[in-house]
């Protein structure tokens, strides 16, 4: 294992990460062949394991017991944007090591049959590569979404963590 210090993400947080060099055969639950995505503000490489266990990119920060997934540049995009942490958005393609199911945070009665195909995993996400020919949101529609998300923790309402 190698122990690295990832700036962009959080200054001064270790994050623990293994190289991998190809990725476990797993299966698919639901079956979605991707690609997919991870959207979030840390400077990673190819053949990066992100890991459950660490400080969530969203809300006050908990321990995340999973790791996040989307096969939509959309849903990735909101990732990068939304996520906390100084530096700029990034976006990976990244490839599951294990199953994973649907993110119960995007995948409830108002959202039903997954349109974001957003799911989450416990198992580590190998990053492949970074996406860098992405757009952001619309400005307005960054703030829209951020009031939007400012008045959901005014409510007490965080995010899915079991």
């Amino acid at each position: 294992m190698i122990m690295c210090l990832l700036t962009a993400q959080e200054k001064n947080e270790i994050i623990e990460y293994t190289k991998c060099k190809e990725a476990v055969p797993y299966m698919m639950t639901p079956p979605d062949h991707g690609p997919f995505y991870h959207g979030t503000k840390a400077d990673l490489k190819p053949g990066d394991l992100l890991k459950p266990g660490f400080k969530s990119n969203f809300g006050e920060r908990e321990s995340a017991n999973f790791v996040y997934l989307t096969a939509t540049m959309d849903a990735a995009v909101w990732g990068a944007e939304l996520a906390k942490g100084d530096g700029p958005g990034r976006i990976y393609q990244v490839e599951p090591t294990g199953p994973f199911e649907d993110d119960p945070n995007l995948t409830d009665q108002k959202f039903p049959g997954n349109p974001t195909r957003s799911y989450r995993t416990r198992e580590p996400l190998c990053v492949v590569s970074e996406v860098t020919d992405w757009e952001g949101h619309a400005p307005e529609m960054l703030q829209n979404m951020l009031g939007h998300l400012a008045e959901l923790k005014r409510q007490g309402i965080e995010a899915v963590n079991e």
